[in-house]
C-alpha cells in the first residue's frame, strides 16, 4: 500500500484534485494523507494574541481538516489521515513526505491565466522546488482511468534509469500503454543519443506496451500539446531538469509550463 499526499487549501482546484486522488486510491488500494498548510493571521500575531487564543485557532484548523479527511474517506472508502502544518510551506511538505514515507504529492491546478504564465502559482513553484514526484490535476479533470500515458522526454539530455523505472511501474499498475515522445529541431539530429536512450528504455520497459514517436519542431510545448490531443492522453509524464542560477533567468521549465497549460494530469518525475 502506497501513501499519497494531497495538498489542500480547500479551493475548488484542491477539492477536485482530492477527488481524483481518492478515485485512484480506491482503485489501486493506496492510503491518502490530507495535507493542509495554515498560517496564523498577521493581524492576530500583530495583536499579540495569547498562546491559548492561537491554540484555539489551530484547533479549529485541525477540526476542519479532520472533517474534510473523514468526508473523503467515506466517499471513496479509503484511509485518509489529516496532517496540519504551520511554518514554512515547503519545509512542512518535505517533513510530511518523510514522516509518512509518501510515494507522491498531488496538487490541484487552476485554469490557465496570464498571471500563471508570468508568475506561476503554488503548484508550478512546488514542481520547481520539490525534488519529488508531483501530480498536478487541472480543475476540469476527473478520473476515468489511465489507459494512455504520454511520456515526453529529452533524448539529448538523456533519461535517468529511476525515472524509467517509475514510468514502468505506473504503466504496469494501470495497465496503460506508453508513448515515448520527443521533439528535435532537425530530423537528422541526435542519432547517437537516440540509439543509446532507446536501448536503455527498451531494457527498462520490458513487459509493458510502449512505442516511440518523434517529430521535428522548434516549438516543443506546442508539439507536446498537439500530441496530447492526437493521442487522447490520460496522463502526461515529464522529468524536469535543474538549471543553474543564471540559466534559470532565461529558461522556463517546460514541465511547469505544461502543468499550467493543459487539461490532462501531469506527473513530474524529477531526475
Amino acid at each position: 500500500m502506497k501513501k499519497i499526499i494531497i495538498a489542500t487549501d480547500y479551493s475548488a482546484e484542491a477539492e477536485n484534485a482530492a477527488d481524483f486522488a481518492g478515485a485512484v486510491a480506491a482503485e489501486q488500494g493506496h492510503e491518502l494523507i490530507l495535507f493542509n498548510y495554515s498560517e496564523i493571521s498577521f493581524h492576530v500575531l500583530n495583536a499579540r494574541a495569547s498562546g491559548s487564543a492561537i491554540d484555539e485557532i489551530l484547533e479549529i484548523y485541525h477540526a476542519n481538516l479532520s472533517n474534510a479527511a473523514r468526508a473523503l474517506s467515506k466517499k471513496y472508502n479509503v484511509k485518509v489521515t489529516p496532517h496540519l502544518a504551520t511554518g514554512n510551506f515547503y519545509e512542512s511538505l518535505v517533513a510530511c513526505i518523510n514522516q509518512f514515507e509518501a510515494a507522491a504529492v498531488v496538487m490541484g491546478m487552476a485554469n490557465k491565466s496570464v498571471e500563471q504564465d508570468l508568475l506561476g502559482n503554488t503548484t508550478t513553484s512546488t514542481i520547481h522546488k520539490l525534488q519529488f514526484p508531483l501530480l498536478a490535476i487541472p480543475i476540469t479533470t476527473q478520473y476515468h482511468g489511465i489507459h494512455k500515458i504520454l511520456f515526453a522526454c529529452d533524448m539529448e539530455k538523456g533519461v535517468e534509469d529511476k525515472v524509467l523505472e517509475n514510468v514502468h511501474e505506473i504503466a504496469t499498475a494501470f495497465g496503460a500503454t506508453v508513448e515515448v515522445f520527443y521533439v528535435k529541431d532537425k530530423i537528422e539530429e541526435l542519432q547517437e543519443e537516440e540509439e543509446a536512450e532507446h536501448a536503455s528504455i527498451d531494457k527498462t520497459f520490458a513487459g509493458i506496451n510502449y512505442y516511440y514517436k518523434n517529430i521535428q519542431s522548434r516549438k516543443i510545448i506546442d508539439a507536446i500539446q498537439d500530441e496530447i490531443k492526437e493521442m487522447s492522453s490520460d496522463l502526461i509524464i515529464m522529468s524536469p531538469y535543474k538549471y543553474g542560477f543564471w540559466d534559470s533567468i532565461v529558461h522556463r521549465s517546460k514541465t511547469r509550463m505544461m502543468a499550467s497549460g493543459n487539461n490532462v494530469p501531469l506527473l513530474s518525475l524529477p531526475s
